[in-house]
């Protein structure tokens, strides 16, 4: 499939392939991006969940949420599967245990009760305020070692794959 730029595929210094013992092609997860994507999403989430749930009684899905509802105020629960990149049962899920620690506001529709609009209330912005300093100093430890330079090379390219999943 041709690059969405119209430029061909990025020339590579790794292949995400490789030949097992049987002379097959398999992939390489040295080269291969999904590979490091998942991987890292994984462990940080597995270790975000864990310090989040033992220092705030809420998890990483949760923090996604509540996030974005303090990035954008009144956002209905379509918005934030849309912007995160969650499942519908996920967020419900995240909005209902929120909602049951009593750290939003939920404002029905005018036109559909069943869609509400999402803010944080004073108890939801005081835990936002706590674990955004957490979430900062996680990304501080992350990035750790990085060349600012580095890191804003990588960003720029994250963004393009982000565009072009869209797209697949």
């Amino acid at each position: 499939m041709p690059h969405p730029s119209g430029a061909g595929p990025a020339r590579r210094h790794s292949e995400p392939v490789q030949k097992n013992p049987d002379g097959r092609t398999v992939i390489d997860i040295r080269g291969y991006a999904p590979y490091y994507f998942a991987s890292v999403n994984s462990a940080l989430s597995r270790g975000a969940s864990a310090q989040y749930l033992n220092e705030f009684g809420i998890g990483v899905t949760e923090w996604r949420v509540l996030s974005w509802i303090a990035t954008e105020p009144g956002v209905p629960a379509s918005r934030i599967c849309e912007i995160i990149a969650l499942d519908k049962g996920a967020v419900s899920r995240a909005i209902n245990k929120l909602d049951q620690l009593d750290l939003l506001i939920a404002t029905p529709s005018p036109s559909d009760p069943r869609r509400k609009s999402l803010e944080l209330n004073e108890a939801g912005w005081a835990l936002h305020d706590k674990l955004l300093d957490v979430a900062l100093e996680r990304e501080s430890r992350l990035v750790e070692g990085v060349a600012p330079q580095d890191l804003e090379v990588f960003l720029k390219v994250m963004r393009t794959m982000r565009a072009n999943v869209d797209g697949m």
